[in-house]
């Protein structure tokens, strides 16, 4: 048998929010955009901010569950630019999606919200996130999302 592997923390993510903007009924689903108009980046080995450069593109289900799919960027403290892709999946009672839907900020324990990191850089410094594996677990408030983020070692 194999080595089970192991989660460790690599950052918390807070993503600030523009509003929203509807698209409307596509093939799999109502789509959304929802600007990341700034926030911030704190961990141990990488820490920065997130720039006014990006959006989630979601697909909202017609059981409520939502398909997350950003892409934003982040400048460290010490100047390296990195991509950050993350997908994911928002699910869980009714209600409480449909209250998320409307900006209003819900207890996290009361929905699923997990994603899968993944970043891109070209600076020496941080080359090392280009090659791994992370999940994350998120938060929809208001006007931002929260993701803490794991390597998998």
């Amino acid at each position: 048998m194999l080595e089970k592997p192991e989660l460790r923390h690599l950052c918390d993510v807070v993503a600030e929010l523009g509003p929203p903007m509807e698209l409307g009924q596509g093939r799999g689903g109502r789509r959304r955009i929802i600007p990341i108009i700034g926030g911030s980046v704190e961990g141990e080995r990488i820490k920065g901010r997130i720039l006014d450069l990006g959006a989630d593109w979601q697909t909202i289900f017609a059981d409520g569950a939502g398909e997350l799919d950003t892409r934003y960027s982040m400048e460290t403290h010490d100047g390296a630019l990195i991509d950050i892709r993350n997908f994911g999946y928002r699910t869980g009672p009714q209600e409480v999606l449909a209250a998320l839907g409307r900006g209003e900020s819900v207890d996290p324990s009361l929905y699923y919200m997990r994603t899968h990191p993944r970043f891109e850089t070209g600076d020496a410094r941080y080359a090392w996130l280009n090659t791994l594996i992370c999940v994350g677990t998120g938060a929809r408030e208001a006007s931002r999302v929260r993701i803490t983020m794991f390597e998998v070692t």
